[in-house]
Parts: C-alpha cells; structure tokens; sequence
C-alpha cells in the first residue's frame, strides 16, 4: 500500500503536470517548527504556476506561465533533526522541461520537553540553481521558525535571511525575505487562512518598495490523514515586482516505524 501511494504522487508530478502549477519561488511554504519523526521519510511535491510573470533581467529567464516544481525528499534522524533534499524542474513552451537545481537543508528544532510558550527551530538551506534561472548560482538561506498553535488558529513566523554565495549579488549583505501563515481551523479535517510571502531586499537598506516582492495567498489545508500533506492557495503580487497572479498545490506523503519514532 505504501508503495502505491508514494507511486501515485510520483506520478502525478511526473506524468501529469498539466494539472499542476508553478511559479518563480520553486517551494512556497511557511515552516512549521515541527521536524519529521526520527525514522521516517517524507516526499512532497511543490507545484506552482504564474499567470503573469517577469521578463528577463540580468540573463535570467523570464517567469510569464513557467511551470515550477520541486520535488522534496525528507528524512527525520533524530527526534528533532531532519535533513531535506530538492530537486528543481522548469517547464516552458520555449525552453521545454529543464532541470534547475539542487538544494539542501538541514532543519532542528527545540525540544517538547523544553515547554516553550511556541515553537522555535532554525533551517539552514544551501544549494546550486543553473544560471538561465538565477542570477546567483550558489545560495544559502537561513530560516529560524516560531509558530503557535491555538485553539481555533495556528500561527508561524519565518524572518528568512538570504545570501548569495557565487552570482551578481555575491558581495551583498544579507537579504530579507519574511513569510508568515494564519490558518483558522474551521473543524478537525480543513484549515483556511492566509499567507505571505515578502523580500524587501537588504537587511538594514530595503530596496525602494516597487523593487521589494509583497505576495499575499488565500491558503486551504486539508488534514484527511497523519500521514499525508496537501496545502494550495491563489496568491496576488502587491508590487511590480512580483508576479502578478500566482495558483500553488503541495502533496505530500510520509512513511516510516512508528515505534522507531517512539523510542527516538
């Protein structure tokens, strides 16, 4: 059954990307503090598309109906550290299916036992993307993680700091590229809020605003099963530079030793 499943997702990426989407930011997700158990593996797909992109700027390949998708890989190797592989695919009319990049990430996350009022972890993410889609070829992101959960909402803050390591901007300061999601639990099985998703460029010199990226999604999240993942949201660009109209889906499915998890 499991290797039916994880099949079908494969599948759908692979197979079928006419029904799926993506869009300039390979993997549009607020994190959440929580790592994935220890022994266990988890596969996502990240699919998004723009129906208004960029044109080309400093050789970079323009974003107007680029089909973008990521395909994660994640394995949980102790009860609060996890380690996070991507893969990045582009598809356009007149460049056709082309692989982009790799990325990977390291992610930990404070104990439970700790009995913090919220949650607090730091992902570390470092990786190549092929010049024809990034001005910066080598990056690193540092993301640190708060979230909360309430009662009928869930909360979670990522001041994501950003720096290019090989590229036009390799001798910037750090960039600042905060995201933040409110889900209001309307009952035990869907979550319907908010996400947004911004880069005001410098950290302590913003960008002047028409050159910062503002994009604010209504976001669903379907909790069908412990085990699977599926977030999609619409999402509207507040700047010129930013994609204008934005349509993203993730499904996921983890697998793995219960009790292993358990006795980490």
């Amino acid at each position: 059954m499991k290797k039916l499943l994880i099949s079908f997702i494969l599948a759908l990426i692979w197979m079928a990307p006419e029904v799926l989407f993506g869009q300039e930011n390979y993997e549009i997700q607020v994190y959440p503090s929580e790592t994935i158990e220890k022994g266990f593996t988890g596969i996502e797909i990240h699919s998004n598309f723009s129906t208004s992109g960029q044109g080309m700027s400093d050789l970079v390949r323009p974003t107007e109906h680029a089909l973008r998708q990521t395909l994660e890989i994640t394995h949980g190797f102790t009860p609060n550290f996890e380690i996070g592989f991507y893969q990045f695919l582009n598809t356009q009319n007149q460049f056709g299916s082309q692989w982009v990049g790799t990325h990977l990430r390291p992610k930990i996350t404070l104990p439970a036992r700790f009995n913090l009022p919220v949650g607090l972890s730091l992902s570390t993410e470092i990786g190549y993307q092929r010049r024809e889609y990034s001005a910066d070829t080598w990056s690193v992101e540092i993301r640190p993680i708060i979230d909360k959960e309430f009662k009928l909402v869930y909360i979670s803050l990522n001041p994501v700091l950003g720096k290019s390591l090989k590229g036009v901007d390799e001798n910037s300061p750090l960039d600042f590229a905060p995201s933040f999601k409110v889900a209001f639990h309307i009952n035990q099985k869907i979550d319907f809020g908010t996400e947004y998703y911004g880069s005001t460029g410098p950290l302590f010199n913003p960008s002047k605003i028409q050159d910062q990226q503002h994009t604010i999604y209504a976001a669903l999240d379907l909790n069908l099963h412990p085990n699977w993942e599926f977030n999609c949201g619409t999402g509207w660009g507040m700047t010129k530079s930013t994609d204008g109209f934005i349509v993203k889906l993730i499904v996921g499915y983890k697998f793995g030793d219960k009790n292993k998890a358990k006795k980490g």
